[in-house]
């Protein structure tokens, strides 16, 4: 992989193959997307480089990284969306304030787990879902057993 010179910008592009985001937004919001064009949600996306197209050294064009969504999760109702809103106030705040806003590699690895942490302090926990998935399957042989009890 070629290394790039500090100052040369890379160009973003966001690859078609985004069956991550398509999982991640349910029939009915995807239908009110389409029907009212200029509407916005609020998601949180992993996203990974798929791949990268450099140009020989003295070329006048920028070097382009695709990137592919792989894993996304979107605001279902409004007190989500207000605390991914407020994830990416608190993200830009803190890069604002470190000044790294424009930093060469735009990596804020520390932001991300600060904002996280703190937006994770109010939503389920893996134990939390596991002890639903838990109670769930209880009900659900309680009430079989008592339809052949």
């Amino acid at each position: 992989m070629p290394k790039l010179p500090k100052d040369q910008d890379v160009e973003v592009k966001l690859d078609s193959g985004a069956v991550g985001l398509h999982a991640a937004i349910p029939e009915g919001l995807r239908r009110a997307l389409f029907e009212r064009p200029g509407t916005s949600i609020f998601g949180v996306v992993q996203l990974r480089a798929t791949s990268y197209t450099g140009h020989a050294d003295g070329e006048d064009k920028d070097a382009v990284v695709k990137l592919r969504i792989t894993l996304a999760e979107v605001a279902l109702d409004d007190p989500q969306t207000k605390q991914v809103a407020e994830i990416m106030r608190a993200m830009m705040r803190r890069r604002k304030i470190e000044g790294t806003l424009d930093a060469e590699s735009g990596l804020a690895d520390r932001d991300v787990e600060l904002a996280v942490a703190d937006a994770l302090a109010s939503m389920p926990t893996e134990d939390d879902y596991e002890a639903h998935q838990m109670r769930e399957r209880q009900r659900l042989d309680r009430g079989r057993v008592e339809q052949h009890g």
